[in-house]
């Protein structure tokens, strides 16, 4: 008798998660009570309008800010139960990011940064990897260019091998088109799923484009710093 399929367990699960700021004027909930789970393999949008909350809950999945209230399990494990070092190297293990703004080492080569982290992992065959992913991304003759010779286009698309390098179970990012132009971020994008599909990585995707957030498997909506309702 064979045993039925168990639901996936989730890679990240988020709990009754809130954060709020406070001044003389009062205090601001920019995230209230969000419930979450993203499966493995999984492409998820995250929408809403500028303010909306949808980037500060990015950067608490990434253990880069931290909530008022709430939890956040990254493959199981807490991620604001541990201290900032052994969540830097939780981290580094599972995660990668792609940001709008490219966040490139301005005075490394695109080899260079591509290696830096699999040379903070301990990799030393980081040169080759490196070099073979920044040829999978169609930027094998820019191996030694700085990012100020680099399009934008090219550019994000060195921040697309170095974030996938590392192999991470999960990839965060936040509006990766947002300063491309339209035939440049859709080529950014397709690049993205190629990898995501051939790496199995689970895919979050901040955007305020629905023509991108219809490409996901899911679109998660934020209004006012809660999730919206699905329709049905």
């Amino acid at each position: 008798m064979t045993e039925p399929d168990q639901a996936p367990e989730p890679i990240i699960a988020v709990e009754h998660l809130t954060k709020s700021v406070s001044d003389a004027t009062g205090t601001l909930d920019i995230l209230r009570d969000i419930e979450l789970r993203l499966f493995p393999r999984e492409t998820v949008a995250i929408l809403g309008a500028s303010g909306s909350g949808k980037s500060t809950l990015l950067s608490i999945l990434a253990g880069l800010d931290t909530p008022t209230r709430g939890t956040v399990r990254l493959d199981g494990e807490d991620i604001f139960a541990i201290d900032e070092d052994a969540r830097a190297a939780l981290r580094a293990r599972k995660l990668g990011f792609v940001f709008q703004s490219f966040q490139l080492m301005v005075g490394m080569t695109a080899l260079e940064n591509v290696m830096l982290p699999l040379e903070l992992g301990g990799r030393r065959d980081a040169r080759r990897i490196a070099s073979d992913m920044l040829g999978r991304v169609g930027l094998g003759q820019r191996l030694g260019h700085y990012p100020r010779v680099m399009s934008g286009g090219e550019q994000q698309r060195v921040a697309l091998a170095r974030a996938f390098v590392v192999e991470p179970a999960v990839l965060l990012a936040d509006e990766p088109t947002g300063s491309l132009d339209f035939a440049t971020g859709e080529r950014v994008m397709e690049l993205m799923f190629e990898l995501n599909r051939e790496r199995g990585t689970t895919l979050v995707l901040v955007t305020h484009d629905r023509a991108i957030a219809t490409r996901c498997d899911r679109r998660i909506e934020i209004e006012a710093g809660a999730l919206v309702p699905s329709p049905g």
